[in-house]
């Protein structure tokens, strides 16, 4: 248990000496003053360096009342400005409160860089994390004249088939993998889709494929746009690795959803539930799937 009758500034400040022996939530590390001092804009910092009382628990330890199972971690980054996590680390979330909680900034900018470099799907995620999934389309009958010269018009129809899809996922670093890996195709060039709302776990996609018959003109006026998929590939030239990104068109709902189903499964969710028939899960209307 902590002491709280803790002795003045001064006294916390003299008593603090080399070898540091630290209570962090039940869990005991020994280290030194200069590990702790190492980050000095820290809330460690200034806690060792006498500008905040500490603590001490009844065996003498310095007490910090924090989740003590990452803080080894914190430690190791002080004593050698380094991040070294072992492989399939898990408790990434946690690490980053901690941090943040201490502040230690350099952690938090090398957290962030460690995040960019690791595959999603070698990060775990949270278990349960759950993806629902609700599809429709909807034929539209579109009328346009096509110039065959100086006053010369013809009037054509054509029908095209617009795509919807309202999706919603607890798991937000799945849900920026989707943003990622789908895009719409735009006059402009390739745009990347993003969530309805930055608080919310929901993404829509809407798109509408262009049919052979409609000339590229009239689709682009009628603001219609295409969506893709693409997934990145290490490409050589000129002895350089690069990643190189190759869209596909998704053409119709089948091959969306088939698209959902490889990045979902990969990630470890499993079919939950189908609708109308599971037995043809490829034209469902709706779809759910489970993290496990």
């Amino acid at each position: 248990m902590p002491n709280l009758n803790s002795p003045d500034d001064n006294s916390n400040r003299n008593s603090l000496q080399d070898p540091v022996s630290l209570n962090v939530g039940g869990e005991i590390y020994t280290t030194t003053l200069g590990t702790l001092t190492g980050c000095r804009d820290s809330m460690l910092g200034a806690m060792f360096t006498g500008q905040i009382p500490v603590l001490r628990d009844n065996g003498g330890n310095v007490f910090i009342d924090r989740d003590g199972k990452v803080f080894r971690y914190i430690l190791n980054y002080l004593r050698s400005s380094s991040l070294d996590l072992p492989e399939g680390f898990s408790e990434l979330a946690l690490l980053r409160r901690e941090a943040d909680f201490f502040q230690i900034r350099p952690l938090l900018e090398e957290i962030c860089r460690y995040e960019a470099s690791v595959p999603l799907s070698l990060r775990g995620g949270p278990l349960g994390a759950m993806i629902v999934l609700n599809v429709d389309s909807k034929v539209r009958v579109l009328h346009f004249n096509l110039r065959h010269g100086p006053e010369n018009y013809e009037l054509r129809t054509c029908s095209v088939r617009a795509f919807t899809v309202d999706l919603f996922c607890t798991w937000r670093a799945f849900l920026a993998l989707l943003c990622e890996r789908f895009s719409y195709r735009t006059p402009q060039g390739l745009a990347s889709p993003c969530p309805c709302n930055p608080t919310q776990n929901r993404l829509k996609l809407e798109w509408v494929p262009r049919p052979d018959e409609l000339p590229r003109d009239h689709y682009d006026k009628q603001r219609y746009r295409g969506l893709t998929v693409s997934y990145p590939e290490l490409v050589q030239s000129d002895d350089i690795m690069n990643m190189h990104h190759n869209p596909s068109d998704i053409v119709d709902m089948q091959g969306f959803v088939e698209e959902l189903l490889k990045l979902s499964l990969a990630e470890g969710f499993k079919v939950d539930l189908v609708t109308p028939n599971p037995a043809e899960i490829l034209n469902c209307t709706s779809l759910r799937l489970v993290k496990s």
